[in-house]
């Protein structure tokens, strides 16, 4: 099974927040350090991975809500 990095982040936290969205979807993710900032204790750089054949369910699952033009309370 491949692994691909669907997102990346400057913030570990933002990666792990994902992680438990698609998890709670049964979508297998890890998270992957990048960089020295992990270890220096300044914003911790990582990266998101999901197995390839779960990669369109895991952006259409992490994409904003687009909104209906029709849907306004204008």
């Amino acid at each position: 099974m491949y692994w691909i990095t669907l997102r990346t982040t400057s913030n570990r936290l933002e990666a792990e927040l994902m992680e438990q969205v698609l998890a709670a979807h049964d979508i297998p993710t890890r998270i992957i350090d990048l960089g020295l900032g992990s270890y220096l204790g300044a914003g911790s750089p990582a990266a998101l991975q999901v197995r390839s054949c779960d990669r369109l369910t895991a952006l259409l699952l992490l994409s904003p809500v687009e909104e209906d033009p029709g849907d306004s309370l204008e």
